[in-house]
């Protein structure tokens, strides 16, 4: 049996319902559930190094400059809360480009807590995924992090950036080739890339899928609602290979949709 997670990016208080309904409306009706990283106290004037604005920030945000906390969207609370099919796991906490490639303990265990927080108080369970922006951990968020949650998230691992005492596993992992990995009571998931990404050739995209699912015990997809969208209207090409995938993913007997939860839990065990 292969598994497959599917993992959203990015969603926050500035997202419409209406986004994600189009895109996740065949995965949930067809009884397979869909993770979305969550941002829980979204920045809207959020940029990237080259001072672009993230464009899961629409337009219509541009004034606002104070952060927007998840709990203030009640139409989205509402929509995730009556759609049991969704699962929010923890994706940073302002989704600040450097904001967990920092060795300052104090602050990181700050926006951690209050990453959490926000989310519970909006009533979504206790995160015990954390997908940090950008992938961007230093070896003192790892550590914190790996105290708090169950599960982590990211395209990759590298030595330099994990606890020292971790360096044993990784070189046995390295070695065996595996892309998933554990450190005490944490598990550590890499992916095969956004597979699922408006900058990949569409005509190739599904295809490519399958290939990375094959290859693997465990695979997590990513992808980002936002990209469905460009200046808000939808790409309905890309759209299409998305509710492809669900059709595919919803009859293919060798595969199964999980969640976070069931590795966190070991409902699902990483070999």
């Amino acid at each position: 049996m292969k598994y497959v997670i599917i993992r959203d990016d990015d969603t926050n208080a500035l997202t419409p319902v209406s986004c994600l309904d189009r895109l996740y409306r065949p995965f949930l009706d067809r009884g397979l559930p869909v993770n979305l990283a969550t941002i829980p106290l979204v920045n809207p004037q959020v940029k990237l190094p080259d001072g672009r604005r993230e464009q899961f920030a629409p337009p219509s945000a541009a004034h606002l400059t104070a952060p927007v906390p998840i709990g203030s969207n009640r139409a989205l609370l509402e929509y995730l809360h009556s759609s049991p099919g969704f699962r929010v796991v923890q994706h940073g906490l302002h989704h600040d480009y450097f904001e967990f490639d920092s060795h300052h303990t104090s602050e990181l265990e700050r926006r951690l807590d209050e990453g959490t927080r926000l989310l519970t108080e909006a009533g979504f369970p206790k995160p015990t995924t954390f997908v940090a922006p950008y992938d961007k951990l230093s070896r003192t968020s790892m550590r914190l992090v790996a105290e708090r949650f169950q599960v982590v998230s990211t395209g990759w691992f590298e030595l330099e950036r994990l606890p020292v005492l971790w360096w044993p596993a990784y070189v046995i992992r390295k070695l065996l080739r595996r892309a998933h990995w554990k450190i005490r009571k944490t598990r550590l998931l890499s992916h095969p890339g956004c597979l699922l990404s408006y900058r990949r050739p569409y005509d190739r995209m599904f295809e490519s899928v399958q290939h990375a699912v094959s290859q693997r015990q465990v695979t997590v997809l990513v992808t980002h609602w936002w990209e469905y969208f460009p200046e808000g209207r939808p790409d309905n090409p890309f759209i299409n290979v998305l509710h492809r995938t669900a059709e595919w993913l919803a009859n293919d007997p060798a595969v199964r949709v999980i969640t976070f939860d069931d590795i966190a839990t070991s409902r699902v065990a990483l070999n």
